[in-house]
């Protein structure tokens, strides 16, 4: 059984998280530089079975693709023109960073450590898997 890797991406820095073989738990991977992503990812598929690979989806308010978007479009059709066997699936992250940050105060977060965004990206990237495995009844 394979893992389903999840990706908050940004233009700076990617958060990722990862379940565990059986997909029972989410939970937080890393937070790497985006120029980075591509490498570590690859290096991360060669020792790990992923068979899933979800990425949020930025958009507006509104429902209109974020700015963004066409940076992920383009990361993603490398990462299939790479990786034909591990499918790609795009997932709705709008309010991921809010609800991160929610988490990190009602988790008893400092203040200090709050302000840590690759926290805040690792935090997005589990809340996508888990908003994802949710609406596919892979968690209750």
């Amino acid at each position: 059984m394979g893992r389903i890797l999840s990706i908050d991406y940004g233009k700076k820095r990617t958060g990722l998280a990862v379940t565990d073989p059986l997909k029972i738990i989410a939970g937080g991977l890393a937070t790497v530089s985006t120029f980075e992503l591509f490498d570590y990812l690859k290096s991360y598929v060669s020792r790990e079975s992923v068979e899933l690979i979800v990425v949020g989806d930025p958009k507006q308010t509104d429902g209109t693709p974020s700015e963004n978007k066409a940076r992920i479009v383009e990361f993603v059709n490398r990462w299939k023109r790479n990786f034909p066997q591990i499918p790609v699936v795009f997932y709705d992250e709008r309010f991921t960073s809010v609800i991160a940050h929610r988490a990190m105060i009602d988790g008893g977060m400092k203040k200090k450590d709050r302000r840590d965004k690759g926290i805040v990206d690792e935090i997005s990237a589990v809340i996508i898997l888990e908003d994802y495995m949710r609406s596919k009844q892979l968690m209750p």
